[in-house]
C-alpha cells in the first residue's frame, strides 16, 4: 500500500460524515425516511451512531415540546428493531417525564444507563419540576459515586437557589 491509500479516509468515516450533515439539514417531512436510510447502510456500527447523533440533538431540542409526542412516536417505528436506539429513546422519555413531572417510576431511572442518570443528576434546568424527586433517587441509588454526587451536588444547588 503506497502512502497516499494510509491517508485516504475510510469509506465508512466519509459516509457517516455525510450522513451527519444530511442528518442535521432533513426536513421535518423527510426526516423519517432519511432516518430509515442511513440505518440501512451496510456497515451497522456507523449507521446506529450515525443515528444516535441525530436522536440526541433531535430530543434534545424537543423534549419539553408538545411535538415530542408524535416525533418520539415517528423514531419508534423507524428504529424499532435497533435495542440501542430503541433504549436511547425511551431513555430520553423517561428524562422528558422526569423533567416536566410527569409520570415515572424511581425503578424505571435506576435501571437507566450511566448516560441517562448522569444527564439527570444534572437536571434539565431550574423550572424542571419533577427533577428533586429524581435528585433524591439518584444521590441515594444512582449506579456510580459519580452519579450521586453529581445528583446531591444539583440538589445542593436547588435547595441554595
Amino acid at each position: 500500500m503506497n502512502t497516499e491509500d494510509n491517508r485516504r479516509e475510510p469509506a465508512e468515516h466519509a459516509r457517516f460524515a455525510a450522513y451527519l450533515v444530511e442528518l442535521e439539514q432533513v426536513g421535518e417531512a423527510e426526516e423519517m425516511a432519511l432516518v430509515g436510510r442511513v440505518l440501512g447502510d451496510p456497515d451497522r456500527v456507523m449507521a446506529e451512531a450515525a443515528v444516535v447523533r441525530h436522536l440526541d440533538r433531535r430530543a434534545a431540542q424537543l423534549w419539553p415540546e408538545p411535538a415530542w409526542e408524535e416525533w418520539a412516536a415517528a423514531v419508534d417505528r423507524v428504529v424499532t428493531r435497533r435495542p440501542f436506539l430503541v433504549r436511547r429513546l425511551k431513555e430520553w422519555s423517561l428524562f422528558r417525564a422526569v423533567s416536566l413531572q410527569l409520570p415515572w417510576s424511581a425503578e424505571d431511572l435506576l435501571a437507566s444507563s450511566d448516560w441517562l442518570q448522569l444527564k439527570a443528576a444534572a437536571g434539565a434546568g431550574p423550572d424542571a419540576l419533577g427533577v428533586p424527586d429524581a435528585l433524591d433517587v439518584l444521590a441515594e441509588g444512582g449506579r456510580t459515586k459519580r452519579i450521586r454526587n453529581a445528583a446531591r451536588a444539583s440538589r445542593a444547588r436547588r435547595i441554595e437557589g
